[in-house]
């Protein structure tokens, strides 16, 4: 009878300070994020009179309302990192807790896999509305031109 071949899983393990540095950069990048979704819905708001005027509504419609999907995942992934920072205390309590601790770091990995997700979508959205904008600011400026 062969033996089974048991395949290890790698995992790296981090310092509880470098758990908590990861956290508090994630924290820190999906502010940012928040507040330049802010500043794409204004750009968005300010330039909708020249996107229509330069029939680019169906193109800009599909990237708003996935720009809106990524505003509410934002929150979800926000209030995951916090409640997953608050738990790091896991790892620093100087209690043995193998499986506690086997948990929290394989929610860090699905963390950081989740915020990789995210800003991938995230930049292509952004992407995609800095090109119909500009597109349009353009249209606007031959136009006068022509005038």
């Amino acid at each position: 009878m062969k033996p089974k071949n048991k395949k290890g899983t790698f995992r790296e393990w981090f310092s509880a300070a470098e758990l908590h540095e990861e956290s508090r950069k994630w924290c820190s990048e999906l502010k940012f994020a928040k507040d330049e979704q802010k500043f794409l819905n204004s750009m968005v708001k300010d330039y909708t009179l020249d996107i229509l005027d330069a029939d680019m509504f169906n193109t800009v419609q599909p990237v708003v309302e996935s720009l809106k999907k990524l505003e509410s995942d934002l929150v979800h992934i926000f209030k995951k990192v916090q409640l997953h920072e608050n738990q790091l205390e896991i790892m620093v309590d100087e209690v043995d807790q193998n499986k506690m601790e086997n948990a929290y770091l394989d929610t860090h990995s699905e963390l950081a896999k989740e915020m990789e997700a995210y800003f991938i979508q995230y930049r292509e959205a952004k992407t995609k509305i800095f090109d119909v904008v500009s597109k349009a600011i353009k249209r606007k400026k031959q136009k006068k031109l022509l005038n």
